[in-house]
This record gives C-alpha cells, structure tokens and sequence, in this order.
C-alpha cells in the first residue's frame, strides 16, 4: 500500500521532460481537476532495454533517486504490428535517424501497416519502499504516408483508427482526447484524484 498519497495534493510533482510541447500537451489534456502541481524537469536517465513496463520502472527509480521526492515519467513506444512490434520503446532513436518518412518506408514490404501507440507514466512517492505505479494508454492506428506539422515526432505518420488525418493534421483539443498520451493520463489523473480526496 502507497503511504502518503493524500498528501500529492497539497504538493508538486516532478515530470521529468526536456520537451516543451509535451508538457503543454499533458497540462492541456490533465486539466483543472488534477490535484497536484506538475513541475517539468529535463534529467539525463540511462537509456535502459527491455519491454515497455521494465523501462518504465527502472527510469522512475532511477529519476526518484536524483530528485529524493515525487517524481512521474513518461514512456512512449510506437509498435508496428508487421515488425512484431519494433521499434517500440526505441523509437525515439529511430525517428532521428530515419524521419517520419523512414518509419514509413520500414513497411514497404509489408501488407500490414498496422501500429500502436503505447504510453507509459510511470510514478514513484520517491520512498524507496514504495513500488512505482504504472498508467497506460494504447491507441491503435496505421503508418502512412507522413501529413501535417512536423513539429512533434512521429505524429505525421500515424493514422488512428476511425480518422482520416493523422495525429499531426488532427486539431489539437481532437487528438488529446483520443491519444495514447489522452488514455494513460486519464488513468493517472483519475488515481490521484480518487487518492487525494478525504474519505468522509
């Protein structure tokens, strides 16, 4: 059992982000009714390997260490079905070197277009005792043809499910309440807001 949770409201918590327009887009999608202050802090985690969970776990450890308090961590994996799920949680590292337009052409040979967006937060007291908790999100869609802005990662080239834009063509307000990112905060913000209000 997590101690101390019912404290979060009257405190900040550190997201470990060196990203802007990420932490803009979690705020955004959060909102009003999240009981804590979210403090963005950039910190140089060790690139671990493993499955989604592993990461997720081993980087807010990791991060908790380094800020000795609360500290949440975001995970993001792209999965694409016909490469049994590569890149997954590296693709930030094939994005830069292959581009939206690469991640594309990685299927050229393949029928099978299909992707998921998977996200991670990962959130830790910051006592050791204390196991970290995990929220995800999963969104399914294709890998197209990069449209849109290319002002946020791979967004030009995923397609949801049910839409005919990509994340990046999208409106804003339209993707944050369909996104991975959308899916794994609603299960974080629904835990802290259930966590931080007394029981009468």
């Amino acid at each position: 059992m997590i101690r101390h949770t019912r404290d979060m409201a009257a405190r900040s918590i550190v997201f470990v982000t060196g990203n802007a327009k990420k932490l803009e887009e979690v705020i955004q999608i959060l909102g009003d009714k999240f009981p804590s202050k979210l403090v963005a802090r950039k910190i140089d985690l060790p690139e671990y390997q493993g499955e989604p969970d592993e990461i997720s776990i081993q980087k807010c450890k990791e991060a908790s260490k380094e800020i000795q308090g609360p500290v949440i961590v975001e995970d993001t994996c792209l999965c694409l079905n016909a490469l049994g799920g590569l890149p997954g949680p590296y693709i930030k590292w094939f994005l830069e070197k292959l581009k939206p337009e690469g991640l594309h052409q990685m299927l050229a040979g393949f029928e099978d277009k299909s992707a998921y967006a998977l996200c991670t937060f990962a959130y830790s007291t910051g006592n050791p005792d204390d196991p970290v908790l995990l929220f995800r999100g999963k969104t399914l869609g294709q890998i197209v043809s990069p449209r849109g802005p290319r002002d946020f990662g791979w967004d030009p080239c995923f397609q949801p499910d049910g839409f005919e834009q990509t994340y990046a063509e999208l409106p804003k307000e339209v993707k944050n309440s369909i996104s991975h990112r959308y899916r794994a905060l609603k299960e974080m913000s629904d835990y802290f807001i259930q966590n931080a209000t007394p029981k009468s």
